[in-house]
């Protein structure tokens, strides 16, 4: 097994090469800067891996780059402005492909546009295969099945301690600035779409007394859930104060000031839990809970496993949701191996 990493020189890109090493699967480095190839390789002890500078723009350069490889993982954002490029060559080159995207307007555009393309060439394209919507989109079929017909689905994202943004999530959120602000996609009677109202304003977290404020946040799992889940309505959260630091001013000049991300201390530190609520019909509901630190270690973690699944034990072609493609309880139950907890409880009769 073979996978190639693009944007391998970058925060997250060299977080996926040492779980790639960790697991010993082949890899190959693949970017748009030669020397900064090199520096990531020899930086993380791999000096002699294959590299391969192939900018975003140039079709040609990636197929060469991603061919003969078995999957794709796109670490390379803003993916709003480049991702697509890179889907496309990955399925040109034969390649399965996953990426480490949290831009919830891109995400919906890879379902639109490559759903047709993938399933002719045979090959299976999940993206965002992150911290958040992976286990997020799982636990949300088994939700989902407790509680049939599904009235409501929340996604609420929590996250405490210091370990901030990288400076290519930075970026992101500067090319999706906008979106940001107005609190992205809900869905909403079998459409997504912007300017739907949040039906919530406060969640209240496991064992907290009080309720949390909480602001719409544009998550991918609000495109992908619908896709598995018969539901009216999903919506995705953060805390409040998140929220605002989003939405704040940023300049390019600001983040290429800042580190190039988190560094060990502050990820170890981290912590963060993520709250999938599902309301039935008949007024039935149910949560589920998922917890860990670091997000972007287990961002790693988790595309790493995404990829090395759809290899060795495959999926039907096409663009899928986490929970098309992989089985949900024995997906989680990998991540409870990496230190991920998660729970499902039964909250009819707790106060939300």
């Amino acid at each position: 097994m073979q996978i190639a990493i693009y944007g391998a020189s970058g925060y997250q890109g060299k977080l996926v090469l040492a779980e790639l090493a960790h697991r010993t699967i082949g890899l190959r480095l693949v970017g748009r800067n030669a020397t900064r190839l090199r520096e990531a390789a020899v930086t993380m002890g791999m000096a002699d891996a294959e590299q391969w500078v192939a900018d975003s723009n140039d079709h040609d350069a990636l197929v060469a780059a991603f061919r003969e490889c078995d999957a794709v993982i796109n670490c390379a954002g803003p993916f709003t402005s480049s991702g697509s490029a890179v889907v496309r060559a990955a399925i040109a080159a034969g390649c399965h492909y996953v990426d480490t995207a949290g831009e919830q307007l891109y995400t919906k555009a890879v379902f639109d546009t490559f759903a047709g393309e993938a399933e002719r060439a045979g090959i299976t394209v999940v993206p965002a295969t992150n911290d958040g919507c992976v286990p997020g989109d799982l636990i949300a079929h088994l939700l989902a099945e407790r509680v049939q017909p599904v009235e409501e689905i929340t996604v609420s994202h929590f996250i405490v301690g210091s370990a901030g943004f990288s400076r290519g999530s930075l970026r992101s959120a500067l090319d999706t600035i906008d979106m940001l602000r107005a609190g992205g996609l809900g869905y909403d009677d079998g459409d997504w779409r912007t300017g739907i109202p949040a039906r919530h304003t406060s969640v209240t977290l496991p064992g907290a007394e009080q309720p949390t404020a909480v602001v719409k946040c544009p998550l991918s799992e609000v495109v992908t859930i619908p896709r598995h889940v018969p539901v009216r309505h999903v919506e995705s959260l953060v805390d409040a104060g998140v929220g605002a630091l989003l939405g704040a001013p940023l300049t390019p000049q600001t983040i290429d000031s800042l580190p190039e991300g988190p560094s060990e201390e502050d990820r170890r530190t981290q912590r963060f839990t993520y709250l999938v609520d599902a309301v039935g019909r008949d007024g039935r509901s149910v949560r589920g809970v998922v917890q860990g630190h670091d997000t972007y270690g287990i961002t790693a973690v988790i595309a790493v496993e995404a990829a090395r699944r759809l290899v060795a034990d495959g999926a039907k072609p096409g663009v899928l949701a986490p929970a098309q493609a992989y089985d949900p309880a024995s997906f989680l139950a990998f991540l409870t191996s990496r230190g991920i907890s998660w729970i499902i409880t039964d909250t009819s009769t707790a106060q939300q």
